[in-house]
C-alpha cells in the first residue's frame, strides 16, 4: 500500500518524524494539533472557540490535500 504525509509546514516535523495526516490505503489518521498559526504563535489564547477553529482549519486543509492527491 502507498503512504502519503501532509505536513503541517512546521520546522520540528522532519526532527521528530511528525506528519498533519497520513493516508495508508484507505485509511487517514490524523495527528493530535495545536492552535498553532502559520507565524508559529498561538492563536486564540484566552478563546477556545477560536482555537478550534484553527485546529478545524488545519485538519481540514490536510485532509482536502489528500483527497487531490
Amino acid at each position: 500500500m502507498t503512504r502519503q504525509n501532509i505536513s503541517s509546514g512546521a520546522p520540528w516535523e522532519p526532527i521528530v518524524g511528525y506528519s498533519r495526516a497520513v493516508r495508508i490505503g484507505n485509511v487517514i489518521t490524523v495527528s493530535g494539533t495545536t492552535a498553532t498559526g502559520p507565524d508559529g504563535k498561538i492563536v486564540g489564547v484566552g478563546d477556545l472557540a477560536r482555537a478550534n477553529g484553527a485546529n478545524d482549519q488545519d485538519i481540514e486543509a490536510a485532509l482536502v490535500k489528500l483527497a487531490r492527491a
